[in-house]
């Protein structure tokens, strides 16, 4: 078992990560003062429920833990003002108070969606991330939660750090070959933007961690988690430094909202949308080694780098004007200057991205 601290001063928290601690969750409870007199309730979806819900629940029962659960549709539409509203009246119902825990298991969906009903349940709870895929372990640390609009991603949302995050790397075993791919995309980035022997050490242990071979994922999640650690520890609330880890995201963002959240898996849309960014680089004057670089790593992986053919420019390029890093008629970019080193530019011309799009569509 391995730990990581996110140090945010009062609101400083672990990540444990391991193989089969599911079980162990009575005792991470009780660690963090969360004892079976306090309500707990477990939001998962459809997908991650099936097989991991009631081996938690037994464990929690086990304990003399109160527990209800609420299970919403799998995938992205789930993350909606709709579903925060069913997840909220159970809460009324199960008698959830200002001492009670939500615990949310299952993707970054999930831990989006259930964090910002505890944000939000009587003006704030506790909660607990227990992520199950690769992804999540971007999106369980660092408190941002939130639900989508139509015209935009995570448009709707807060900052409520977890309890703790909890990340039993055994539950990995029930991912389909996309998602881990997908979420893989997440891992690389860390590298991309932070260490650029880790984005080294991902190219040679691409056939490992697409197996899952226990050593080489715990390896790549401790990292990557560390990456995120570090700098939410530094930036909580996105003031600066935190930016960097929306590289790919602007363009990434905007792919799924023009596909409403149903064609390309957000990983998939991170890795085009990282490779936008390494194409922004080169006509920024940089190395073209970092867009050679990360597209062979992407393409490695098996992630896709090029925008489908039938996406609209015009839609693609609306997206972004909604999205929150767009300011002042400029739009704002998460731009790698080399491989492990970014900065954030605030001067970018919309023309300069509509033609990196449109040579995004034709990337081969």
């Amino acid at each position: 078992m391995r730990r990581l601290h996110v140090d945010l001063g009062e609101r400083s928290y672990p990540i444990i990560i391991g193989e089969g601690i599911r079980e162990r969750m009575p005792e991470f409870l009780a660690e963090h003062r969360i004892h079976p007199n306090h309500k707990l309730l477990i939001v998962s979806d459809a997908s991650v429920a099936k097989f991991h819900l009631q081996p938690l629940v037994d464990a929690l029962h086990g304990a003399a833990y109160d527990v209800t659960s609420h299970v919403v549709p799998s995938g992205e539409q789930s993350k909606s003002l709709d579903h925060l509203e069913q997840i909220v009246t159970t809460a009324l119902e199960a008698g959830l108070n200002r001492h009670s825990v939500i615990i949310a298991l299952g993707g970054g969906v999930v831990g989006d969606l259930a964090g910002f009903a505890a944000a939000s349940y009587m003006r704030g709870i506790r909660f607990v991330q227990m992520p199950t895929t690769i992804l999540a372990h971007d999106s369980s640390v660092g408190g941002k939660v939130g639900v989508n609009h139509r015209l935009a991603k995570n448009i709707i949302g807060a900052f409520h750090q977890p309890e703790f995050v909890c990340f039993d790397t055994a539950m990995l075993a029930t991912l389909p070959e996309r998602e881990i791919r997908a979420g893989l995309s997440e891992v690389i980035k860390h590298g991309l933007i932070w260490d650029e022997s880790f984005v080294a050490w991902c190219e040679d242990h691409v056939e490992q961690l697409l197996s899952l071979e226990s050593e080489a994922i715990a390896h790549a999640l401790y990292e990557g988690c560390k990456v995120k650690a570090e700098v939410v520890s530094q930036d909580e609330r996105e003031g600066g430094l935190r930016m960097i880890l929306n590289l790919g995201h602007t363009i990434g963002h905007a792919l799924e909202a023009v596909s409403s959240y149903h064609e390309l898996e957000h990983g998939e849309a991170i890795s085009i949308g990282m490779v936008g960014s390494a194409k922004l680089a080169i006509r920024l004057g940089y190395d073209p080694l970092i867009y050679t670089t990360t597209k062979r790593v992407l393409q490695a992986f098996g992630l896709p780098i090029r925008i489908p053919a039938h996406y609209d420019r015009d839609r693609i390029m609306s997206a972004m004007m909604h999205d929150k890093k767009f300011k002042d008629g400029k739009m704002v970019f998460v731009v790698p200057v080399a491989i492990g080193k970014v900065e954030i530019r605030h001067d970018i011309e919309a023309a300069w991205i509509e033609e990196i799009i449109e040579e995004l569509k034709q990337e081969a």
